[in-house]
């Protein structure tokens, strides 16, 4: 038989929110009797563009933008009840995307 585990995958723009969110998912899962890998760190994606500053004329004038979205997985091998009540119960920062799913 195969033992159910978690996934959950977390992206923020700010890394120090993202970190602070993943050290609590940690904390509540030890707590609760459940076994971790990770955190995993995914490669950041950075989308940039390139916009004119001005419509009509003088096309050497442009400003770049970028955006950086960083990107954690936390595996949780051994699950046990506790530990799915407790991380329904969290409540996450408002710029942390959280995405879960189960295996076994």
């Amino acid at each position: 038989m195969e033992q159910e585990r978690i996934r959950i995958k977390l992206r923020a723009y700010d890394p120090k929110v993202l970190d602070r969110s993943v050290e609590e998912i940690i904390n509540t899962v030890k707590r609760t009797g459940g076994v971790i890998k990770g955190p995993i760190p995914l490669p950041t994606r950075i989308r940039r563009w390139c916009v004119l500053r001005s419509p009509h004329k003088f096309d050497q004038s442009r400003e770049h933008f970028e955006i950086r979205e960083h990107s954690r997985i936390i595996d949780i091998t051994r699950v046990t009840p506790q530990t799915i009540e407790a991380l329904m119960e969290i409540n996450l920062p408002a710029g942390v995307d959280v995405e879960v799913k189960m295996r076994g």
